[in-house]
């Protein structure tokens, strides 16, 4: 009965909002040569929301205007940690044309090879792809790993929105046994901002839990993807963190990682395993419960991995 209450709300609700709903017809705004909406403007909002490409919830900016040895800037590399995945993001407005395409996959190729133990995607995001360039890209299927975006700009009203629509698809993994997490230094403020106050005491209660006994305890490193640790001025990265506005997911490498799914399941703590590390994503409500189960994770990975 309460089931078919809250059904009849929602679809009542639904049923109003659609009412409020009006039709306002969208103006196309060209972004190729435009005075303030131009392609700065548009590596902007997507530097800023790597999300709105639509590639993932979770990607980071690594670098924008990324130098490439001989070869220009790389606009835009992102990377879903979780995933160990990056993009090599090639912009390009206005009809589409050789050059990108060639640059968007020589950016691709030159990442790839210094970075192998990620998997890599080229991106190209072009405002006018032409149906000639599709079938030219089509070539590459199964041999590149590569992802056409159009965006388009509209203007409604006084606002303007942009729309990006992938309209060819291709990601083929691969992996290497080494990991490795890089990133530009940021600091705290940065951190409290994307994710909050109350995230950032959270990750200070489980670094607390790594330091537990030690006479020399590891401190916080701050990075725009990530927040590792330090230890004695030395960069380590079996464990790291990434906090979210009412949660914190952790990485934490062990030897034995099959071991700690059950105890922090029967916790109601969210375990998942990764190439090398565990990631476990815990909040405030679940952390002085699973607290026991955590210092005793963290102190393994300590004892097993730290320096």
């Amino acid at each position: 009965m309460v089931d078919s209450v809250t059904t009849l709300q929602l679809s009542v609700e639904r049923r109003m909002l659609m009412a409020s709903l009006q039709y306002v017809k969208a103006q196309p705004i060209r972004l190729k040569g435009h005075s303030e909406f131009n392609e700065r403007w548009l590596q902007n909002r997507i530097a800023d929301d790597p999300a709105i490409l639509g590639l993932g919830e979770e990607l980071d900016l690594i670098q924008r205007e990324r130098r490439q040895d001989a070869a220009g800037r790389l606009d835009l590399l992102l990377a879903d940690i979780d995933e160990e995945r990056r993009y090599e993001v090639e912009l390009m407005l206005g009809a589409t044309d050789e050059s990108h395409i060639i640059r968007c996959i020589e950016y691709w190729d030159i990442e790839r090879r210094r970075y192998p133990q990620y998997d890599h995607c080229a991106v190209l995001v072009a405002e006018d792809i032409t149906s000639r360039f599709l079938n030219v890209l089509a070539l590459f299927i199964g041999q590149i790993p590569l992802i056409v975006i159009q965006v388009n700009a509209l203007q409604v009203g006084d606002k303007i929105i942009t729309h990006f629509v992938r309209v060819m698809d291709r990601f083929s993994l691969r992996r290497d046994d080494q990991a490795e997490i890089e990133s530009p230094p940021t600091d705290r403020t940065f951190w409290e901002k994307k994710a909050s106050k109350a995230s950032l005491e959270l990750v200070d209660q489980l670094l607390a839990l790594a330091n537990d006994g030690s006479t020399q305890p590891r401190r916080l490193s701050y990075n725009r993807a990530y927040i590792g640790i330090e230890h004695q001025g030395d960069t380590e990265k079996f464990i790291y963190f990434r906090p979210k506005k009412r949660f914190v997911h952790f990485y934490a490498q062990l030897d034995e990682k099959d071991e700690w799914v059950t105890p922090l399941e029967d916790l109601g703590v969210a375990i998942s395993l990764k190439k090398q590390h565990v990631k476990v994503t815990i909040d405030q409500n679940k952390f002085l419960n699973a607290k026991p189960v955590l210092s005793k994770l963290l102190k393994t990975a300590v004892e097993e991995f730290g320096t």
